[in-house]
């Protein structure tokens, strides 16, 4: 194999490994809310759930009732922070994990 030819194979094992990463790496947490009725009850969790250090993103379903939240690469949520991130936008956290 020539030098090119290696350096592409490694460059592309560089590339999956840095694409499956997030994948796994990324904590994810589904916590089950009282009262989530409408758009602005989502942005009131939403407002305080993302002010906690390590959030990356979240997806609520109103329907459902259910927030889920997805940390940062080696960051984690506790169950007392997200109970107080819900209690202070108002709610109830009825369960989580």
């Amino acid at each position: 194999m020539t030098v090119v030819g290696k350096a592409l194979r490694i460059l592309i094992l560089l590339a999956i490994t840095a694409a499956a990463t997030p994948a796994w790496a990324a904590k994810i947490y589904k916590i089950k809310v009282d009262g989530l009725a409408c758009p602005f009850c989502a942005y009131g969790i939403e407002k305080k759930l993302m002010a906690v250090p390590g959030v990356k993103s979240l997806g609520i379903s109103i329907n459902k009732g259910i927030v889920t939240v997805t940390m940062r690469e080696g960051a984690t949520l506790s169950k007392a922070t997200a109970n107080r991130a819900v209690k202070n936008a108002g709610f109830t956290m009825r369960s989580f994990r």
